[in-house]
């Protein structure tokens, strides 16, 4: 979606995911304008097959912490958005050797949700159980790592290594979703809070307050 170019110390991965028509899209465009310093990309940039599924989800999320990767060895923080929560992002065989993790959770309610599912056309609408479910169940394992984590670990990729979180509870300062609830606010208003939330998450890892900094696991 847009490379940077503009180095620094203490690079970052961001993350902004949940389920489908939250403004996610939406947002990532504007902050490619107001995030200089920060490449901004696309989960499904590199192709989405006929019929994804939890392993294409998989293997696309640690190709991209191994993009992270890259970009951390120029000192470039990268912003991408998708839809592997925050134990997905953790549990990618890679993501121990990322300088620092951070999340964001892009959420609406149902309504206005339902509504831009419609606006898509039929083939959405017919799932629209699926993205309010997947919605929903976003919400939860933001809260805690215990919440029906089976919906991720099932199935699985055999190299995902869940295992680094399986036995931490909500109260875990490592296991920290930030939410961005766009009902009813316009998408500067939302883009706004979003460039605050990274610059925010910056400073923290720069401080050496970044909870998933490198050491976490």
């Amino acid at each position: 979606m847009r490379e940077a170019r503009q180095a620094h110390a203490d690079p970052v991965l961001f993350t902004m995911t949940g389920s489908s028509c939250a403004g996610k899209s939406t947002l990532a465009r504007v902050m490619a304008d107001r995030l200089p310093g920060v490449a901004v990309h696309d989960f499904d940039e590199v192709g989405v097959p006929a019929n994804p599924d939890l392993l294409w989800r998989n293997h696309t999320t640690e190709w991209w912490v191994r993009r992270a990767l890259d970009y951390q060895g120029q000192g470039i923080d990268l912003l991408l958005t998708g839809q592997s929560p925050l134990g997905e992002i953790l549990a990618a065989p890679s993501a121990p050797e990322l300088d620092g993790i951070a999340v964001c959770l892009v959420d609406v309610a149902d309504e206005p949700r339902c509504a831009r599912l419609a606006e898509r056309g039929n083939q959405s609408i017919r799932h629209v159980d699926a993205y309010l479910g997947w919605a929903a169940w976003h919400r939860g394992h933001a809260r805690d790592p215990r919440h029906m984590p089976e919906v991720i670990t099932s199935r699985s990729w055999s190299e995902m290594a869940w295992h680094r979180w399986a036995n931490w509870t909500a109260d875990d300062p490592r296991w920290h979703t930030d939410v961005l609830d766009t009902t009813g606010r316009p998408v500067a208003r939302s883009a706004a809070e979003l460039e605050h939330w990274v610059l925010t998450q910056r400073a923290a890892h720069r401080a050496g307050r970044l909870t998933l900094a490198r050491g976490w696991v």
